[in-house]
């Protein structure tokens, strides 16, 4: 939304930035101009012109709707502390794709296994890597 490449803002300080392009509006500085101070574009200081003061002073949710509320996040958790064992797989480690199996049995919901890795990150854990040795010498 005319974000400058790699600055992010959170939803205070996009309401925030909203309701000053309305007041520079109302004391009639121009669209294009109030884009260039904010650094933003054109379009949406347009957009913001045509709504009402309220609306501009929403903070509105950012992105998709989590799949996995605290409660869901907070069961996931304890079940891969509690073992993968406890989970019903044999051995005594942690994939990416015994948990992406974890997830799709107990919470019913369906990720990639990149997702899986964020959300681990997301849940402080890591998953562990099973170590490849040769079965056999020569």
């Amino acid at each position: 939304m005319g974000m400058p490449k790699g600055q992010k803002m959170d939803a205070e300080a996009l309401a925030a930035r909203r309701l000053e392009a309305r007041r520079l509006l109302d004391e009639g500085m121009a669209q294009a101009e109030v884009a260039r101070r904010l650094k933003t574009t054109r379009q949406s200081v347009s957009r913001w012109a045509r709504q009402p003061r309220k609306a501009l002073a929403q903070v509105r949710r950012q992105g998709r709707k989590a799949q996995l509320d605290e409660a869901a996040r907070t069961k996931l958790r304890s079940a891969i502390l509690a073992g993968p064992q406890a989970a019903g797989f044999a051995g005594e480690l942690w994939t990416v794709p015994r948990i992406r199996q974890l997830i799709a049995q107990r919470l019913g919901a369906h990720f990639s296994t990149v997702h899986v890795w964020r959300l681990l990150g997301q849940l402080g854990l890591r998953p562990q890597r099973p170590v490849g040795r040769v079965r056999e010498r020569n």
